[in-house]
């Protein structure tokens, strides 16, 4: 069984006990969330739009934190102009405990 979860603007394919990142929600390290599902499956159906919203993904937020850091360098040739720029994207990392049809 599996489904699609829309979470932090983003799409994901989730199976059950799947550790995975997604956006930094506002949610509270250890507790349990409602992901949205926009597709469902198991063996035998699949269900898509109105029929997927039925169903449920638990997902507990296991820690936040802060992914590697992106170094960007811009600069005009010839003209002594040079910015530096560092980022570090903040993530959610969240575990499917289960999917319920």
């Amino acid at each position: 069984m599996y489904a699609i979860v829309k979470a932090g603007g983003k799409q994901y394919k989730v199976t059950e006990g799947l550790i995975f990142e997604t956006e930094l929600l506002d949610a509270e390290v250890n507790s349990t969330v409602e992901l949205e599902v926009v597709l469902a499956a198991d063996d035998t159906k699949v269900l898509v739009g109105k029929d997927a919203q039925k169903a449920k993904v638990q997902a507990t937020v296991v820690e936040h934190g802060k992914g590697k850091k992106i170094n960007i360098f811009t600069y005009k040739a010839k003209k002594n102009i040079r910015k530096r720029q560092g980022h570090r994207q903040p993530y959610t990392k969240l575990k499917v405990n289960s999917i319920t049809l």
